[in-house]
């Protein structure tokens, strides 16, 4: 893939984390509002229904901060191409070829496209009919990935086992 691709790829990125962004925003209003709501009053001592929306409208307030902060890092990320025989570090788009222990050996590997990108993991990207998914540095995979070259192997644990792969391309 081409730093166009990039570039098309982060703008789809960054209209994602935007509109869930917006999503949680209004989520979060309507739970802060809900806290004051004459229906959550506590009828009794017992009775810990604001308690319960205030903690909703806490942890809503957490997950608008970071998704603040990953706007703010995919504003400052200008992805660059990757030769063919350079590691994959921040930035690269990687095609694995995969396989877990739940697998049968005779099996083929199933390819899989990551884009490895400073903030924002765990989005699926649709882009000329292939699927991206974005990892950060810090999850499992993104950790394993970091440092490898095109044919390089690893592996990392999954909840659902042990995960093997193979770096096809760096891009």
């Amino acid at each position: 893939m081409t730093t166009l691709d990039k570039l098309q790829l982060l703008d789809l990125l960054r209209e994602r984390v935007d509109a869930q962004l917006r999503d949680l925003e209004r989520r979060q209003r309507d739970v802060q509002a809900g806290t004051i709501h004459e229906e959550n009053r506590p009828e009794h001592a017992k009775d810990t229904r604001a308690t319960e929306q205030s903690y909703l409208a806490r942890g809503l307030a957490a997950r608008v901060a970071e998704m603040r902060k990953m706007l703010t890092i995919l504003a400052a990320f200008t992805p660059r191409p990757f030769g063919p025989d350079e590691p994959v570090a921040v930035g690269a788009l990687v095609v694995l070829s995969t396989e877990d222990e739940t697998s049968s050996a005779a099996g083929p590997a199933t390819p899989e496209t990551c884009w490895l990108v400073a903030g924002a993991g765990g989005f699926e990207l649709e882009l000329g009919g292939v699927t991206i998914r974005t990892l950060t540095p810090v999850s499992p995979l993104g950790q394993a990935l970091i440092g490898l070259q095109s044919g390089d192997g690893g592996s990392v644990r999954t909840p659902s086992g042990l995960r093997h792969f193979e770096v096809v391309r760096v891009s």
